[in-house]
């Protein structure tokens, strides 16, 4: 099994980082804030290996 994301999770999180690069500083920051918590919140729910 790989650890690799999907062709499809890959391009859904470069699409939302073109969005959030389009922002302006603020808004980008708090959005890559949430992004942050959303993707540490995946790895924390993950199961042990």
């Amino acid at each position: 099994m790989s650890d690799a994301p999907s062709p499809d999770e890959a391009h859904e999180l470069v699409s939302r980082l073109r969005v959030i690069e389009e922002q302006p500083l603020a808004a980008r920051a708090d959005a890559y804030a949430a992004l942050h918590d959303e993707l540490a919140q995946q790895l924390e729910s993950a199961p042990p290996r």
